[in-house]
């Protein structure tokens, strides 16, 4: 018996060690992964900052930024000034007009009534007594939240109206754009119609019944609708020569939030803690125009990214949704810079694919010689370019671009001219270049140079819808000249 015990022992002895080294092992792996995952995050956090902290100082981003992965912030940090007054460090309390954004709140609240099963999609807005013309009866919901009614626009270039103008536009326009669901046309009547519509069923106003459904349940706690100025938190957006921007008025209906807040939103739709996968997903996919995008902003399929932003004046936001990799990144703004870039730019950071911080901006340095001087700012901009090439963001046509139709909004047509022949020169290549010189020629009546650049436009993208409407429209005036 005694040597029967003996070898037992030894042998379970035996085991028990090589079962302890195997989780020392394992244990050791595990610390070493986790040790080099913590290295790996570090890197990427102070990459990000890096590039955040860069575009500040070149003066390309006044707002703040919130990154989570895996439902978890990671970054988190405020650049910049409340306003114009440069007095008052921004904070992730700050309250921001997120634009376009928010129109999201009146589409998920359509979708709530429809899974509570108060309307439908397909019910036609006339069933809604609005008192709008014979239109109503061909217009849906389902048209409505994806900007394929056709209904008459409520906007036109920079007037600005409020419900009781808009109100009048729709009563006293009989006739439709297009027939619903043939054609998209991005208008803020469509938002307008789903607000009212959503205040006909449920009997109280659009911003109580977003409050009790959305803002609360998720604990937006400070997210408000429309604040005046003076309110708490509240910031001011204002331009590169820090002028503050106009108070605008428009229709209602529209909330403002901070970072913490509008991440809180997202994640919630991520989550269906609002409405379901299903309804997310009609929001996501418009049917009518699947590469323009709806009312959560535009849907990449093939790579399951969902991207919106939103700007009201000098206000810019924009938020990539990557429900691939489980990543959500976020930048709010009230000075309007380089927003839309710098988020994509930390979406292939956070991906490991190649980057480049921005640059300085062209368009910002020679922009103030432009209004007094532009024979002046071209000279300015050439010297740059021999000299300073490799600062200043001269292989993006966009920055002439946004120059030109500043100047041409001004009224100074011949000025934006020269911007524009300017970007021509810089970039032959591309077709949108010639589009807005074609539409600066057409301004100044010059129709025959307008056609050549429209046509140049085409020829280099026969995609170019505007370009073939343009070229449509000008053969007329060309003839009467004639």
């Amino acid at each position: 018996m005694k040597n029967i015990i003996v070898p037992f022992l030894f042998l379970f002895s035996i085991s028990v060690f090589s079962q302890k080294s195997e989780k020392n092992i394992q244990l050791a792996t595990q610390q070493k992964t986790d040790t080099t995952g913590d290295k790996m995050k570090k890197r990427l956090i102070s990459s990000i900052d890096s590039l955040m902290a860069k575009s500040y100082e070149r003066g390309l981003f006044n707002g703040n930024v919130l990154i989570a992965k895996n439902n978890k912030v990671i970054y988190q940090k405020s650049f910049g000034f409340t306003d114009e007054k440069r007095q008052t460090h921004l904070n992730d309390k700050s309250i921001f007009n997120i634009g376009s954004i928010a129109k999201e709140f009146n589409a998920v609240a359509i979708m709530i009534l429809v899974e509570r099963g108060l309307l439908h999609l397909d019910d036609k807005v006339s069933k809604f007594n609005l008192g709008l013309p014979k239109w109503a009866e061909k217009v849906t919901i389902r048209h409505l939240i994806n900007y394929a009614s056709g209904m008459p626009r409520i906007e036109s270039g920079l007037t600005i109206i409020n419900d009781e103008g808009a109100w009048k536009i729709l009563k006293s326009n009989d006739t439709l754009l297009f027939e619903p669901g043939t054609g998209y046309r991005y208008d803020n009547g469509n938002v307008f119609l789903q607000r009212r519509i959503i205040e006909k069923v449920t009997g109280i106003s659009f911003e109580e019944f977003v409050i009790k459904n959305i803002v609360k349940p998720l604990k937006m706690t400070n997210s408000v609708f429309e604040p005046k100025l003076g309110y708490k938190n509240r910031t001011s957006c204002y331009d590169m020569d820090n002028v503050r921007c106009p108070e605008l008025k428009f229709i209602s209906g529209w909330l403002w939030v901070d970072i913490n807040d509008l991440y809180k939103w997202i994640d919630a739709l991520n989550s269906n803690r609002l409405i379901s996968k299903e309804s997310l997903q009609t929001l996501l996919n418009n049917p009518y125009a699947k590469d323009e995008g709806g009312s959560l902003g535009r849907y990449f399929e093939k790579e399951d990214l969902q991207r919106h932003n939103g700007v009201s004046y000098k206000f810019e936001s924009i938020y990539l949704n990557d429900f691939k990799n489980n990543i959500t990144i976020i930048l709010v703004s009230n000075n309007l810079n380089r927003v839309w870039d710098l988020g994509h730019i930390i979406h292939n950071l956070m991906l490991g694919k190649e980057y480049e911080i921005p640059k300085k901006s062209i368009y910002q340095e020679i922009r103030k010689e432009s209004l007094g001087d532009i024979i002046k700012a071209i000279e300015t901009y050439y010297v740059l370019k021999e000299k300073s090439k490799n600062e200043y963001s001269f292989e993006n046509p966009g920055e002439l671009n946004k120059l030109g139709y500043e100047l041409l909004r001004s009224g100074n047509v011949d000025a934006a001219l020269k911007i524009f022949s300017l970007n021509v020169s810089e970039f032959p290549g591309s077709a949108n270049v010639y589009d807005s010189r074609g539409e600066a020629y057409f301004n100044k009546k010059e129709y025959q140079l307008s056609k050549n650049d429209y046509q140049k436009s085409l020829e280099l993208d026969p995609t170019n819808k505007n370009a073939k409407e343009m070229i449509l429209k000008i053969d007329p005036l060309l003839s009467t000249k004639k």
